[in-house]
């Protein structure tokens, strides 16, 4: 077992990653990541702002998360890349435009070292905005 050193938890995987504090806004979320990915996250925050400026920004299921009735679209952090979290329909129906990207039913992994999408990530938050908003 190995226990952290900041707040105690014990994991069963040598210095496994978790959050000790639990972000309460997207700010701390940005803030408690990586240093060299909190530019990229800061990015995309900008663009699903822009994209569904109607949305509430809160954190749900520890993740940013933008929010009009109930959860419409979130992101986060993971070691290899950025997740983008539309849901299961949204990436099917999308599922051309997603080709060549790392897709699984309602995540799509966008790679840190890759240039963001920026257009397709507005196309797919207004889509899930029209959709899934109250």
């Amino acid at each position: 077992m190995w226990k952290c050193p900041k707040c105690g938890r014990e994991f069963s995987r040598q210095d496994q990653d978790h959050y000790c504090l639990k972000p309460q806004t997207i700010d701390e979320y940005i803030a408690l990541q990586d240093e060299a990915v909190q530019p990229r996250l800061s990015e995309v925050r900008e663009i699903l702002h822009a994209a569904i400026p109607d949305a509430e920004e809160r954190i749900s299921w520890s993740m940013p998360t933008y929010w009009k009735g109930r959860n419409i679209i979130h992101f986060a952090a993971s070691k290899k890349h950025l997740g983008l979290y539309p849901g299961g329909e949204a990436t099917t129906v999308f599922a051309d435009e997603l080709e060549g990207y790392d897709v699984s039913k309602g995540t799509i992994r966008l790679p840190w070292n890759k240039e963001l999408p920026v257009a397709l990530i507005q196309i797919i938050a207004r889509w899930c905005y029209e959709k899934y908003s109250a």
